[in-house]
């Protein structure tokens, strides 16, 4: 899920970003720059490891489908 940022920056940063990474794409290149510092390594690892762990997994995806029907659109 993405979130809505709102950022003050000065002018000629903003044309530097503008003319070397182009429209459309400065939000992605902030990111990149930001999240290493902001999101460990550590928590990168441990999602990988949970992912891997196929017994974790597969219950997982029991559970996910099991609960399907309770967000339907029938009127209740």
């Amino acid at each position: 899920m993405q979130k809505k940022l709102t950022i003050t920056i000065d002018e000629n940063v903003y044309d530097g970003l503008y003319k070397v990474v182009g429209r459309g794409q400065i939000s992605r290149f902030i990111e990149e720059l930001v999240r290493p510092h902001v999101l460990h390594k550590e928590l990168d690892a441990a999602y990988q490891q949970m992912a891997q762990d196929e017994a974790r997994e597969t219950e997982a995806l029991e559970w996910a489908e099991a609960t399907i029907g309770d967000v339907s659109d029938e009127p209740r």
